[in-house]
């Protein structure tokens, strides 16, 4: 009996000497935080220079791109070197040859991140739809680096080097199957309820998108509910999509109810169906703080201020850029609200309801007033007109 008490003892103190001498990761360490800009859909904005070079520069923080990118016009106008890459990228509007500018600093405040490969594209009209100068996007090169934390109710963003991290109390840890691209499971009802997978993209500035192909072999949408026509922008340019209401999306054990559905006629297959059905955008994910840790594979989050919000459902049938300085309308929608109200392609929005700011955020947050009648000062043929438009709604 002793000897069964003693080797008994040995191997608990063998197993106690192995335990204290298990690898401990180090914790993670904080670098530096900073603030971003929340522009429409709640796509995030942040300040940087690159090399060497003093001007301030904006960039989208975008886990739905694949690197990082540089706007060609900001390339041309600060002379960086850039060279043919013989690569092509796809989005929703269509597919691209890049080039290339190798072995660049990015230079956030409190953060030089080197060594980074940008490749350059057109953002021309990122910047007309946001009336922000738009110079690149920053995404999976810089996720991939470090632990991102995103606050959506301070609007701040911190970063911590890679290591152990003890995540806020209260929330939910996801664990996304990650490519370049965090992909996520998820639970979603409409005619029937499906689980999926679907890309996190935080520089989408919409709610949910399917896959015309996903819709079309998964018969999951209503078929009484008549989805209404947009203009939407990408990669490529501006293209059509039909948006609807689908009955619930369900992302861990927080659903949401009644949410806007993009529906993308993804002929250059930007989705990567049939393994992808689409995206949550951030629209969604702004509702959380978020906590991006790709050397894990982790993404954690907390229900915050703006969980509860109210969803747009408001329809326009109407496109309006920021261009040289004027809010101009571009598409209209045959028989859409705008259509029957009479606005007119290339009519220069001068004021919403008696807003004259020029800002081309305020305007769109205005014409969200569904089912309700705004006006709407425009200048057309040098002439200015009134035009009382019967906001509609998504049903």
């Amino acid at each position: 009996m002793k000897r069964i008490l003693f080797h008994i003892l040995f191997c608990f103190l063998i197993v106690c000497a192995n335990a204290q001498e298990q690898f401990v990761e180090k914790p993670a360490k904080f670098i530096t935080r900073f603030p971003f800009k929340q522009l429409t859909g709640g796509v995030m904005l942040i300040k940087a220079t690159l090399n060497n070079i003093a001007d301030t520069l904006n960039f989208i923080l975008d886990t739905g791109s694949g690197g990082i990118s540089f706007d060609s016009a900001t390339c041309v106008a600060l002379k960086i070197p850039h060279s043919p890459s013989g690569r092509t990228i796809n989005g929703i509007a269509g597919i691209k040859e890049v080039d290339f500018s190798k072995n660049n600093d990015l230079i956030l405040p409190g953060l030089k991140v080197k060594g980074l490969d940008f490749y350059i594209n057109d953002y021309e009209i990122l910047t007309n739809v946001y009336g922000e100068k738009i110079d690149g996007i920053i995404g999976y090169s810089f996720f991939s680096r470090y632990i991102v934390k995103v606050d959506f109710d301070s609007t701040i963003i911190e970063v911590y080097e890679p290591g152990s991290i003890r995540y806020p109390s209260g929330g939910y840890l996801l664990h996304p199957l990650f490519t370049a691209l965090p992909i996520q499971p998820l639970r979603i009802k409409d005619s029937r309820t499906i689980n999926a997978n679907f890309y996190l993209d935080t520089g989408a500035g919409l709610c949910f998108l399917l896959s015309t192909d996903f819709t079309k072999d998964s018969a999951f949408l209503l078929k009484k509910r008549k989805p209404v026509i947009v203009e939407t922008q990408g990669l490529g340019g501006k293209k059509r999509m039909a948006i609807t209401i689908i009955k619930e999306v369900k992302i861990g054990p927080y659903s949401f109810r009644r949410v806007p559905t993009h529906i993308l006629d993804d002929i250059y297959n930007a989705t990567s169906y049939p393994f992808i059905g689409g995206l949550l955008g951030n629209d969604i994910l702004r509702r959380f703080n978020v906590v991006f840790n790709y050397q894990k594979r982790e993404v954690h989050l907390l229900p915050n201020s703006h969980f509860r919000e109210a969803f747009d459902y408001s329809y326009t049938g109407m496109s309006i850029y920021y261009i040289e300085r004027k809010i101009v309308i571009d598409d209209i929608i045959p028989g859409s609200p705008a259509y029957k109200a009479g606005f007119k392609k290339d009519d220069v929005i001068m004021a919403v309801n008696n807003n004259f700011s020029n800002d081309i955020s305020q305007y769109k947050n205005l014409l969200q007033s569904e089912r309700e009648k705004v006006k709407v000062l425009i200048i057309r043929s040098g002439a200015p007109f009134i035009i009382n438009l019967n906001v509609g709604k998504i049903f």
